[in-house]
């Protein structure tokens, strides 16, 4: 089957290895790099990370299944139509590294396996939405109205290393499940255990291995973690 075209051209790339503090009176040592990425007109690939690219927290947001962030650059102007964003923000003050038009949440799968340049990715999981986005847009609900609705972007592990070019098209080579990161996000953030919804997910070949974990437990221990910390960075809402 031949591959099916999904974006054109990307709109930007973007890298950066600097770390440093958010910077907020509420969360003054809170480490991240979301505001060191720069354009860049080639990403380096490799299984494990992207050359020049660095994760303030590698367990939550880096990783073989996270190499990659992909973030639809409409989505800021959707932020800021809902008033979630204090000033102007745009790409890449998500920490992305891939931008594009015209491709979201609803059009790409889990385990959807994606041609850029010369490199072979799988989509592993969405963006889990943390506190660090309340900060960085100032608005304290900005973590949870992500969550809510699924304009969170992507991630890639990479299946053959090689290089992503500005301009580059992306490339739907093979479809592995038929969820959607928008279903995928709304069944591992229901409210309630639901072992149905939870085993359809479980059977995504890609699936990131941090969410088969956790939905595996819950399933065990029919209970749900509490998100208030990562939702918000305190156990009160």
């Amino acid at each position: 089957m031949d591959a099916q075209l999904l974006v054109k051209q990307i709109s930007a790339l973007y890298q950066g290895e600097q770390i440093s503090d958010l910077g907020f009176e509420q969360h003054p040592s809170v480490a991240s790099g979301i505001n060191h990425k720069q354009l860049s007109q080639t990403l380096i690939v490799s299984k494990q990370c992207v050359t020049g690219d660095g994760q303030a927290d590698p367990l939550h947001h880096g990783g073989s299944d996270r190499v990659l962030h992909h973030f639809p650059r409409e989505h800021y102007g959707q932020y800021r139509r809902w008033d979630l964003m204090a000033g102007f923000k745009d790409a890449p003050a998500m920490g992305e590294n891939i931008s594009s038009v015209g491709l979201n949440e609803s059009q790409v799968n889990i385990g959807d396996i994606i041609k850029i340049g010369t490199t072979l990715l799988q989509v592993t999981q969405p963006r889990s939405p943390c506190f660090k986005l309340n900060l960085q847009f100032g608005h304290p609900q900005f973590a949870l109205a992500m969550q809510q609705t699924a304009m969170c972007g992507w991630f890639y592990k990479v299946l053959q290393q090689g290089e992503i070019n500005a301009g580059d098209s992306i490339y739907l080579v093979e479809r592995k499940s038929n969820v959607s990161i928008a279903e995928a996000m709304k069944i591992y953030f229901l409210a309630d255990v639901d072992v149905e919804q939870y085993s359809t997910l479980l059977h995504c070949e890609g699936l990131a291995q941090s969410w088969v974990d956790s939905l595996q437990k819950r399933i065990e221990t029919q209970t749900i973690e509490n998100w208030q910390y990562r939702l918000y960075g305190s156990d009160k809402g």
